[in-house]
């Protein structure tokens, strides 16, 4: 834990102080900001109060009194019910505004974490509690320039990863025939080769399951790859070092001379929606703006739209990205949630849209770095669908 960054940041946005709380691990992103072991158990109700000035305060019970111990502040302890809500109410005297895990409305769901007895319980005791959406975001999703070089590692590894697979579906296709698990299992020894990791395996799926956003081959059902085939192929993962973050991109080919007229359509729309949204976010960073997740959504599914096929483009255009391949920074979605966290200097992110219709589906996916004065994506961009 930083606890000298995560004060200046709470002076930065005005607020008195940063709440954490938990028990039975209902928020993962506490441990993880704080530095507590996952393992810790917790059966009962713990408080860290870190304010925007001065020491951190602990409030514990009394049974699990050492969970705390390895970070800073005044310890208090508790049994009771009485106790422990006299004891958090003087704890909170000072302070009237707190950031918590909570979204109003539960816009940001992956951050809304705190049940809603206990927002009830401190808005009793006459405190504002305002969403932590952008601290997290700050603690749990900007790199430091390891972890950036972590990034192009990973990205020099799967670019060239995804090129041999192209080759490969076409070596395999043409000496008698590929499937879309065995070559899952191929992109598998491929990152044990590249030292990559990867929470999942890639997705490789053709024509009608690419239609599928979250497709997932399986030897139990093996699909042949054939000539005249649109194949997609979304690969996502880091180095096997610590603190390592994660590479994810998404690329089209087909099996044979040329795809058709109507799977080129598709691709241009999906690759100049993706570069709209790059676009987007390149000019405002260059230009000096601030810019919110919702913003390179609207761009990118506005050129989807346009077209005639928004009703096919039925995600977010991307996500963040971090030590785990969705993080906890702003996501580009003004569809399944309208994001207003800003997208922050040393922050990743996927641009991804797809089309995705009954006989096949189309996305191309970039990943986006910022710093405080730039933007970049970080791979190669995919202009053409690759003839395999």
């Amino acid at each position: 834990m930083d606890l000298a960054a995560i004060q200046s940041a709470l002076r930065e946005r005005n607020i008195d102080a940063w709440l954490f709380y938990d028990h039975h691990h209902r928020d993962p992103i506490a441990y993880r900001v704080l530095g507590l072991a996952a393992s810790l158990m917790v059966t009962r109700r713990w408080f860290y109060l870190i304010p925007a000035e001065g020491e951190p305060v602990k409030l514990v019970h009394k049974i699990e009194a050492g969970h705390l111990d390895s970070l800073p502040g005044k310890k208090h302890q508790y049994s009771g019910w009485q106790e422990l809500f006299d004891q958090l109410k003087s704890i909170l005297a000072k302070h009237r505004d707190l950031a918590m895990q909570y979204s109003p409305n539960n816009s940001v769901f992956t951050i809304s974490l705190v049940d809603g007895g206990t927002i009830d319980l401190l808005r009793g005791l006459g405190k504002n509690v305002v969403s932590s959406a952008d601290l997290v975001a700050q603690f749990e999703s900007t790199w430091s320039e390891e972890q950036i070089r972590s990034h192009f590692a990973a990205r020099d590894s799967i670019d060239s990863v995804v090129a041999a697979a192209f080759k490969e579906i076409g070596k395999r296709v043409r000496n008698g025939g590929a499937k879309e698990h065995e070559i899952q299992q191929w992109f598998m020894e491929a990152f044990a080769r590249e030292n990559l990791l990867t929470d999942d395996p890639p997705i490789v799926a053709v024509n009608a399951n690419a239609g599928n956003p979250h497709y997932e081959p399986h030897a139990s059902h093996p699909v042949p790859m054939r000539e005249g085939d649109l194949v997609l192929l979304d690969v996502w993962g880091k180095k096997n070092t610590a603190g390592a973050v994660y590479y994810d991109i998404t690329w089209m080919g087909f099996v044979g001379a040329a795809p058709s007229g109507r799977m080129q359509e598709i691709f241009q729309i999906v690759r100049d929606a993706r570069d709209a949204g790059v676009k987007t976010v390149l000019d405002a960073i260059n230009g000096g703006r601030s810019i919110a997740g919702w913003e390179v959504d609207r761009a990118t599914r506005g050129h989807i739209k346009k077209a005639g096929y928004g009703e096919y483009f039925i995600h977010r255009t991307g996500h963040s990205i971090g030590t785990d391949v969705h993080s906890n920074g702003a996501n580009m979605d003004d569809l399944e949630i309208h994001d207003e966290r800003q997208i922050l200097p040393n922050s990743c992110f996927s641009i991804e849209p797809g089309i995705y219709l009954p006989e096949f589906g189309v996305r191309s996916e970039v990943n986006v770095l910022v710093r405080a004065k730039s933007a970049e994506v970080t791979g190669k961009i995919q202009r053409e669908i690759v003839n395999i």
